[in-house]
């Protein structure tokens, strides 16, 4: 436990950001789980859209240092992978 005052502020803030930071992260996960779902309908609307929102995710996190940028550059790339995979099976 802490002793000092600024320390025990430093434990409170740590932990107010820690939540901000696991909301971001599952809020990302989500959008990118969504396009999967998009991606098994074949709906091209939904995917449209379910993309923008993984895409505004994926960037938000990596702003905040949520995860890093090269991570995020491998999960935008991974997306449109599976976009890429889609359409050519489709066709």
């Amino acid at each position: 436990m802490p002793n000092s005052p600024s320390s025990q502020k430093r434990v409170r803030q740590n932990a107010k950001r820690n939540l901000i930071n696991r909301a971001k992260a599952s809020s990302m996960k989500t959008a990118m789980r969504r396009v999967d779902e998009a991606v098994e309908k074949g709906d091209k609307a939904a995917i449209e859209s379910a993309v923008k929102v993984a895409y505004s995710r994926i960037d938000k996190a990596a702003k905040t240092n949520v995860i890093h940028k090269n991570t995020a550059a491998r999960r935008k790339a991974l997306v449109m992978r599976k976009i890429a995979k889609a359409a050519k099976a489709a066709s």
